[in-house]
C-alpha cells in the first residue's frame, strides 16, 4: 500500500539519540541529537506531515558536545534534556543538562530537508541548568516524570540515581534524594525507566545483566532480577496499561517481558534479532504493539497480544450487539489471539540505536541508525483496523 511506504530523512552526522516531543499531541514531531567529534553537534527537529508524506526540519546548535541521550519534557514543548560528552582536564566526561529551544523554532522556520540553503544559521539552544554533580560520575540518561508537570527528573550517573527538583522556569535544579548501587566492582547504570504507574513512585534500572526496581519515596530497592539477560541489558520500557509488566532487551539478542511480581522467569521471550537489541518500546495506546531496534540494522514490530491488556482482542459489550452479531462475537472471543511478528523493517544499513512511537499518532513510529538515517514508518493499515474494529 502506497500510504504505508517509509519516509526517510538523512542527517549529515552520525546519531544515536532520538525522542518524540512528548508534550506535543497534535503535530508529529521527533527530536534527533547528533554525534560529531569534528563539528558542532546539532538537534534536528523533525516534523512529519502525515497527509502529504512530507518531512520538514529545523536545526538547533548543541555546542556542548556529542549527544548520547535526549529526552523531552512532558509539560513544555520547548524544554528538553541531553546527556553529552565534553572534555575536562584531558578526560572525557558525560554531563546532563536542561535546555530550552529558542522561540523562533515554532514560528514556521521549518525547511524542506532538500533545500540547499538550509542549516546555514542554526539557532542555539538556551542552557537552563546543568544536572551535574561531579562527585556522582558520568550521566547515562535523564528521565522526566511521566505525565508530570516538568518539575522532576531523574539522572542516572555511574552507580547513582539522582532525583532532581526543577524550579518553575527550570533554571535551577536541586537534588532532592538519591540512591546508590552497591556491590563488588565498578557498577554502572546502563538504562532506566520511570514507571507511569503507582503514582509515579517507581523506577526500573538496568546495570550489567540485572534489572532493579526502586521505590522513589524511600530510594530503596524493591526487586532485583539478577540475570535478566545473558549479557548487558540495553533498554527497558513499562507497559502503559499493565502496571506490573516490563519489557527489557540486551546484548544476548533477546527481548524479554516480565511481571515484576514474579521475577523468577520472564512471561515471554522474543528471539527475532541476530545482534544486540538497543531499544524496546511499547505503543502508548495499544500495548500489544512492541517495537525493537537492533545492531542487526532491523526494526521489528511485534504483536504481543497474549500478554497485553486486551488478550482476547477488542471486547464488545453484549448490549452493543444486534442479534445477527451475537454468534460472530462468540467465535471471536473464545480463545486468546496469537502473538506474532507483524513486520520487519529493513530500511537501515547501520545499527539501529533508537526506536520511538509518535506521541501524536499512535500508528506512527520513527527509528534512528548510527549513520544518521531517520526512518518514519506506520503500523500496517490492515492491523490497525483489526485492532480498532
Amino acid at each position: 500500500m502506497e500510504d504505508d511506504a517509509p519516509v526517510i530523512y538523512g542527517l549529515e552526522f552520525q546519531a544515536r539519540a532520538l525522542t518524540s516531543q512528548t508534550a506535543e499531541s497534535d503535530a508529529i514531531r521527533f527530536l534527533v541529537g547528533t554525534q560529531s567529534l569534528k563539528f558542532d553537534n546539532q538537534i534536528h527537529i523533525i516534523d512529519f506531515d502525515d497527509e502529504n508524506n512530507i518531512i520538514s526540519k529545523s536545526v538547533l546548535q548543541h555546542q556542548a558536545g556529542e549527544i548520547w541521550h535526549i529526552s523531552a519534557s512532558p509539560a513544555d514543548k520547548a524544554v528538553l534534556t541531553t546527556c553529552y560528552n565534553k572534555t575536562s582536564e584531558s578526560r572525557v566526561v558525560t554531563c546532563g543538562a536542561v535546555w530550552r529551544m529558542p522561540p523562533e523554532w515554532e514560528s514556521g522556520s521549518h525547511e524542506s530537508p532538500d533545500d540547499p540553503h538550509n542549516s546555514h544559521n542554526p539557532q542555539n539552544l538556551e542552557l537552563l541548568c546543568h544536572l551535574d554533580n561531579s562527585s556522582h560520575g558520568n550521566a547515562s540518561c535523564v528521565l522526566w516524570e511521566p505525565m508530570g508537570d516538568g518539575k522532576h527528573v531523574i539522572s542516572l550517573a555511574d552507580n547513582h540515581a539522582l532525583l532532581w527538583d526543577l524550579t518553575e522556569s527550570s533554571t535551577q535544579a536541586t537534588i532532592s534524594s538519591s540512591a546508590t548501587l552497591e556491590g563488588k566492582g565498578q557498577l554502572k547504570f546502563t538504562a532506566g525507566k520511570w514507571s507511569p504507574h503507582h503514582n509515579c513512585t517507581q523506577l526500573a534500572t538496568a546495570n550489567d545483566t540485572a534489572i532493579r526496581g526502586w521505590d522513589l519515596r524511600t530510594m530503596s530497592q524493591i526487586y532485583c532480577i539478577e540475570n535478566a539477560h545473558g549479557q548487558l541489558v540495553r533498554d527497558l520500557d513499562f507497559n502503559p496499561n499493565k502496571q506490573y509488566y516490563l519489557a527489557s532487551c540486551g546484548d544476548d539478542c533477546k527481548v524479554k517481558f516480565w511481571d515484576v511480581r514474579n521475577i523468577n522467569e520472564p512471561v515471554k521471550n522474543l528471539e527475532e534479532h541476530s545482534h544486540w537489541v538497543w531499544s524496546v518500546r511499547y505503543n502508548h495506546s495499544h500495548d500489544q504493539l512492541v517495537l525493537t531496534g537492533s545492531s542487526d540494522s532491523r526494526v521489528i514490530l511485534s504483536n504481543m497480544v497474549s500478554i497485553s491488556s486486551e488478550p482476547f482482542g477488542h471486547l464488545v459489550d453484549d448490549d452493543d450487539l444486534s442479534d445477527g452479531e451475537d454468534n460472530h462475537q462468540d467465535e471471536k472471543t473464545k480463545e486468546p489471539l496469537q502473538d506474532s511478528i507483524i513486520s520487519t523493517y529493513e530500511e537501515h544499513e547501520d545499527s539501529v540505536y533508537a526506536v520511538e512511537w509518535s506521541s501524536a499518532d499512535p500508528w506512527l513510529f520513527a527509528s534512528l541508525s548510527y549513520d544518521g538515517r531517520l526512518v518514519i514508518n506506520r503500523v500496517p493499515r490492515a492491523l490497525k483496523y483489526h485492532i480498532l474494529l
